[in-house]
Formats: C-alpha cells, sequence, structure tokens
C-alpha cells in the first residue's frame, strides 16, 4: 500500500475514517478483500498477497487494523522479511500494542511505515524502521492523538502533493457531513485522481523523474512498467459502533472494477 489518509476522533458521526490505494507489480499474484482465517486461527478481513502471504491493510472483528507502507529510497534492499507479515502478525497476535512492536526487529525488514490500531484499547501507533535521522536498526515508535494524518512512501505527515491533497479531501468530507454512500464516493472519488504533481514540488526519492511524476497522482498509472494502483480501499466507524469495509480493484487490462463490501460491528 502506498497512499493512505487516516482520521482518528476528527468528526463525532465518524470516529475513524481511512481511505488507501495499494500500488503493485500487475504480476504479484493478490486475493482480493475476504474475511479469512490464519493459520494461527485469528480471524482477519483484508487482501491477501499471495506471493509472500502478508497483507497491507485488514481489520479484525475484535477491533485491530494494521495498514503497511514501504518506504521510497531509490533501489532500497530489500528485508529477509515481508512487511505484510508486521501487518498480518498484529492482525493475528494478542499482544498489546507496546508488547507487539516490542517484538519487531526492525533491520529484518526493508524500508517500512505500519499503521497500528487497537479500538477496543483505544490506542493508534505509527511504527517505522525508516523515519529521518533515524540510525541504523533503529525503531521509531510515535503514538496517534486525535487528528488527520497522511502516509505514503515517507514518514508520516511528510508533505508529499499526493499525501497532502488525499488528507485535505479527507477532511473536506468529513465536515461536508456526508452518509456513508456519499463519504465513500467521495473517498473513492479522491483516490482514482490521476493528476500529477507540478516537476517543482516532486519528492527526490532516488528513482527517475519520468517515475517519480508518474508516482506522484494519487492513482498511479505505468503500466508500461506493469505496476501501478491494484486497489483502493476506504474503512469507516460511525458513532454506533458500526464499521464498513470497501475494496474497489482495479483490473491491469482496463476492465471494469470489482467492489467487495463488507460490514461488523466494532
Amino acid at each position: 500500500m502506498c497512499l493512505i489518509a487516516l482520521a482518528l476522533g476528527a468528526s463525532e458521526r465518524w470516529p475513524l475514517v481511512l481511505a488507501s490505494n495499494r500500488d503493485e507489480f500487475f504480476a504479484r499474484p493478490t486475493a482480493p478483500l475476504a474475511r479469512w482465517t490464519t493459520p494461527g486461527g485469528a480471524t482477519v478481513i483484508s487482501g491477501r498477497d499471495l506471493l509472500a502471504g502478508g497483507t497491507w491493510l485488514g481489520v479484525t472483528p475484535q477491533g485491530r487494523l494494521a495498514a503497511v507502507t514501504n518506504v521510497r529510497r531509490g533501489a532500497s534492499a530489500r528485508g529477509a522479511l515481508s512487511r505484510g507479515d508486521l501487518a498480518l502478525a498484529w492482525l493475528g497476535g494478542k499482544q498489546g500494542i507496546d508488547a507487539f512492536t516490542a517484538t519487531i526487529d526492525p533491520e529484518a525488514y526493508g524500508g517500512f511505515n505500519l499503521l497500528l490500531g487497537d479500538h477496543a484499547a483505544g490506542r493508534w501507533h505509527y511504527v517505522s524502521n525508516a523515519g529521518a535521522g533515524l540510525r541504523p536498526g533503529a525503531l521509531v515508535r510515535r503514538e496517534l492523538p486525535p487528528g488527520l494524518y497522511g502516509l505514503s512512501n515517507a514518514a508520516l505527515d511528510v508533505p508529499w502533493p499526493k499525501t497532502v491533497r488525499l488528507r485535505q479531501r479527507l477532511g473536506d468530507a468529513l465536515q461536508s457531513g456526508a452518509d456513508l454512500p456519499a463519504l465513500q464516493q467521495r473517498l473513492l472519488a479522491a483516490l482514482a485522481d490521476r493528476e500529477r504533481a507540478p516537476a517543482a514540488e516532486l519528492p527526490q526519492t532516488g528513482v527517475s523523474a519520468e517515475a517519480e511524476s508518474a508516482l506522484s497522482a494519487a492513482f498511479v498509472d505505468m503500466a508500461d512498467a506493469g505496476y501501478g494502483t491494484r486497489c483502493s480501499t476506504v474503512v469507516a466507524l460511525d458513532s454506533r459502533g458500526a464499521l464498513a469495509l470497501t475494496e474497489v480493484v482495479h483490473p491491469a487490462a482496463g476492465g471494469a472494477p470489482g467492489r467487495t463490501d463488507y460490514s461488523l460491528p466494532w
């Protein structure tokens, strides 16, 4: 997953809203959003990376949420373990956030950003092994108070143009008083935005200028490279404790997108 906007306690009607895009190579096998059981017996609602076995975004009926992005630094080295394993380990586990993060070996993974939520405990954290100024092998963890957050392939709230735009559009949607269908429609439209940032606003992450431009859009379309936005997901929790998940899968061949909706009490 490469773009996330998160609202925590920013709206009385919608205490939690997350909008995200997952960008990946088209050839990487993927299972869409579904309810499934992990080998350890935990119930998870998520998509699945069928190559490495993890997930980029998921929730559990017990109120856990995890989302992960990689960190773009040119030809970054891959870690021995998949970053998607971190999200799945949190979703399938029973430890609290403090105990769980203490088990993470930051050197075992490529650069990652991890959002962890424990709704029952009222705790939300950002965890990364690639924050600005970190020494090699260090791990940063930040508890998240109520607010609006944006995350892409840099540290939390680094103001890349697409991160700023999506966070703003999430805030606007919450202020509009939209009901669930309208909220989902607005956020899915924001995630489908193909507008690229001006050259002067592009970050410098070690990839070519052409790739940097293509990656600056919320919806990434690099069909010639076999890469782009594979799915868009909206998670919304209302004030009554009803959680709604919507995933739109974008076919690589340009066919009609497929949509999956789940709801569960939190």
